[in-house]
């Protein structure tokens, strides 16, 4: 027993160390605050509706009316039973956010190096490198949950794989399978899409060394071992999965219909949408020096030349102002929130370690760190680009290029953190140690000095707002000083830390230090590094009150006025917002804008050619009943639309059209109230129905609910009925006195149905298919992987057994 706690020691050191760090950098969580994150606020505006019907009702919905005239909740917030992973992630969060994410990660990559056979002292290090990196705390300043969880997870997932393929199959498969669960729970696909790359490089590179050392056969059960594993992993997901996947073709995340702007679309996402964020190639260097091109879209402070000089000219109140501006960043992309800083140490070690790791390690570990950062390049790299654009599997399905960054933020401390692992067990001769000093500071520390000495002679330092300030007086060449002494400060500071780290390890290897000190100043230096820049971004003025948190978008007058308003299903056009870039109006009211980045794709197109060009009729037919339009004194006014169709109205004719170019562009000149434009691939389904005026014939909706919409109505003979919902016949159904009847689409994005004559009770209802068997699918698969996870934990082979030696090693 005393064996075992001696070498249970540094992991319950490691685990409380963790804890400390991430509560002593989100302190003022503790203190009844929370980031004032946009994306936190933009998901409270979004799934209000969502939220509220489960608090009003106790069930759950899987639609909201809230946004974009109606659209599913699967990537909002949508609540499956079964799975038994989720207590898991909620145990494992029991810090609470964000401090829980911090210490996840932390965690997952301690893992991670363990089993790579890495000294549990330098796994803390190497956790606390990877936690800190600058994306992961931006992330969470701008209230990226989602993603901040799964990129806790995935080095976990990497470090089972690492296992099965070292020899350390039951426990490897269990530690694949529990993380692969809790990722995919996470729910965020694309950083999933990005590390199943790294995992496909991987494999080739394993591949490769199998076929070289003869044990294909081994190599293949290894991975059959993992498919199996993801297989059910996947199954623990399947709801949210697959919901997610059958409503990603109809997202603008599918395939369009329409034949215009061939050259710009893909079977995706629009080129022009996907690469709008890309990293300029020379911007790649602020992974080494944070502040290269200004680190983030923000101001100067008081400090600088451009803060004296307004205050000189102007006074406080013009100085102040330089705090607030755009005017830091010069780099490419339309706006950031800050740099992809990975550590000026942690890069110096991934360079020294080339030197001491030999193998396919090294050239995987290459291979998708350099990938990682052509891609990120994005429309800077346009050839490049289109190459997985077009014929890479599901790449056009994902957005904001430079987000597959995170995979240079994995890769870069896990071989530095190996290498100094290494370094530290090899004894390596004076002659190859000052080698690899010698070129891993000629190479990192000579690209600080560089940039110190040459920067200026590089780049111009112009941004394109700079034209704009010039022709309104600012002293642009002042803001261009300031902006060149952002650069040589942190490349100087990133060059300090370079010195630091190859003299702390010259002194080890001269004897000079113990290594528990060498260690201990490792961990300092990094740490000292990488939380500074990080204070940048997240600190204390990023926090706010609980209570404040919660209501992000406190209630205007105009938002008073509307919901006076007693009718339970209408529409708002906010216009002093940019209406569908933002989700403040669906806090309160049914919005036809909102914010999402995978809203429905003909709706979106719908936005693109109607709604954007003020188009009445189309707003109308949306039962547009307000729009909130801003005064010149800077207020917002309510201005009723007594034109709106309401919820439902019989139409007299109809307009057969025969593709979805013909059905968008008939919409530009229609009387919304009298004809209905119908696709012909929808004739079976439309039949017969009367035509002429029947001024008693009516339709009312009496009951509203998120998911159940009931209406009712009278008329003398078969009327066809346009409701103002949006059409998603993947869940909705119709009936019509309690008998299942089709509906169809019109007027492009809207539903149809005819109805019989007489008084009738007209329900839609949304039932996402299956959701029953996928639910208990679920449920047996997540026991499965609880069961396999515990079975390798206390097998000959497990965590217990192996923890307090971790030598797995690494197959040159």
């Amino acid at each position: 027993m005393i064996n075992f706690f001696t070498k249970m020691k540094p992991h319950l050191v490691a685990v409380v160390l963790f804890i400390l760090v991430a509560m002593a950098f989100f302190y003022p969580q503790f203190q009844g605050k929370s980031i004032k994150a946009h994306d936190r606020g933009t998901f409270l505006g979004m799934s209000k509706e969502i939220r509220d019907y489960k608090d009003n009702t106790g069930k759950d919905t899987y639609w909201t009316n809230s946004m974009f005239g109606g659209m599913p909740s699967y990537l909002i917030t949508a609540n499956y039973k079964g799975n038994l992973i989720k207590p898991v992630t909620l145990a494992a969060q029991f810090l609470s956010r964000p401090a829980a994410f911090m210490f996840l990660s932390f965690l997952s990559f301690y893992i991670l190096l363990l089993c790579y056979g890495v000294n549990p002292w330098i796994g803390m290090v190497g956790a606390l490198a990877y936690g800190f990196s600058s994306y992961f705390l931006i992330i969470l300043q701008a209230g990226h949950n989602s993603k901040a969880l799964a990129l806790a997870y995935i080095p976990a997932v990497i470090a089972g794989i690492h296992l099965v393929f070292n020899g350390k199959r039951l426990l490897g498969a269990g530690l694949f399978g529990l993380f692969l669960s809790l990722e995919l729970l996470a729910n965020h696909i694309q950083i999933t899409y990005y590390f199943g790359i790294v995992i496909l490089i991987y494999g080739c590179f394993e591949l490769y060394k199998a076929f070289k050392e003869k044990w294909l056969k081994s190599f293949f059960v290894n991975v059959s071992i993992l498919v199996g594993v993801a297989f059910v992993a996947l199954l623990t997901n399947i709801p949210q999965i697959y919901y997610t996947y059958d409503y990603g073709k109809d997202s603008i995340r599918g395939k369009t219909e329409l034949t215009s702007e061939k050259e710009n679309r893909t079977s995706g996402l629009d080129r022009d949408y996907i690469v709008d964020w890309s990293y300029g190639k020379a911007e790649t260097f602020n992974l080494l020096i944070p502040n290269l091109m200004g680190g983030a879209s923000g101001g100067f402070d008081a400090d600088s030349k451009t803060f004296k000089e307004l205050k000189k000219q102007g006074g406080m109140q013009a100085a102040r102002m330089v705090k607030d501006m755009p005017l830091a960043y010069w780099g490419p992309q339309p706006i950031t929130s800050g740099p992809v800083y990975i550590g000026a140490l942690v890069i110096f070690l991934f360079v020294f370690g080339f030197f001491f790791v030999k193998g396919t390690m090294r050239w995987w570990i290459v291979t998708a760190t350099v990938l990682s950062i052509m891609l990120a390049w994005g429309q800077n790299f346009m050839w490049f680009t289109d190459l997985f654009l077009d014929y890479f599997p599901m790449y056009n399905k994902f957005r904001a290029v430079t987000m597959i960054l995170v995979i240079a933020e994995l890769t870069i401390p896990l071989f530095a953190f190996v290498a100094l692992d290494k370094f530290l067990k090899s004894n390596i001769d004076k002659k190859q140690l000052y080698k690899a000093l010698k070129y891993s500071v000629g190479i990192v520390g000579g690209l600080c000095l560089f940039f110190v000495l040459f920067g200026t002679s590089l780049f111009s330092f112009e941004a394109p707002i700079d034209a704009q300030l010039k022709q309104y007086g600012w002293p642009v060449d002042i803001i261009q000083q300031d902006r060149i002494h952002m650069m040589r400060m942190d490349a100087i500071r990133s060059l300090i830390f370079v010195l630091l780290g190859a003299v702390a390890i010259w002194l080890y290897y001269s004897k000079k230090i113990k290594k528990v000190f060498f260690v201990f100043l490792i961990g300092l230096f990094i740490l000292a590094d990488l939380a500074m820049v990080d204070r940048r971004y997240l600190n204390d003025s990023h926090f706010e009150s609980n209570r404040k948190a919660e209501n992000p978008y406190p209630m205007t007058a105009a938002d008073k006025q509307i919901l006076a308003d007693n009718d339970p299903d209408f529409r708002v056009y906010n216009m002093t917002v940019s209406p569908f870039n933002d989700a403040s109006t669906s806090f309160y009211h049914k919005s036809i804008g909102g914010y999402h980045g995978a809203k429905m794709r003909r709706y979106q197109e719908v936005v693109e050619h109607h709604i954007a060009k003020n188009n009445m009729q189309v707003l109308n037919m949306l039962n547009t009943k307000y729009f909130i339009v801003a005064e010149n004194q800077g207020g917002a006014q309510v201005m009723l639309n007594d034109q709106a169709l309401g919820n439902a109205w019989f139409v007299n004719k109809v307009k057969w059209v025969e593709n979805a170019d013909q059905d968008i562009d008939a919409l530009a000149d229609f009387d919304a109230l009298q004809i209905a434009v119908i696709d012909n691939r929808f004739r079976s389904k439309v039949g017969d129905f009367d035509g002429s005026v029947d001024s008693l014939a009516n339709i009312t909706l009496i009951d509203y609910a998120p998911d159940r919409l009931v209406y009712k109505s009278s008329s003398k003979s078969n009327k066809l009925a346009v409701f103002s919902e949006v059409f998603y016949d993947k869940g909705w159904n119709a009936y019509i006195n309690g008998k299942y009847v089709d509906h169809f689409r019109v007027n492009y994005i809207l539903r149809g149905l005819v109805i019989p004559a007489g008084d009738n009770e007209i329900v839609f209802e949304f039932k996402p298919k299956n959701l029953s068997a996928f639910q208990t699918i679920s449920l047996l698969s997540s026991l499965i992987i609880i069961l396999l996870f515990v079975v390798g934990v206390f097998s000959a082979n497990g965590l217990l057994t192996k923890l307090g030696v971790c030598r797995a090693k690494i197959k040159e």
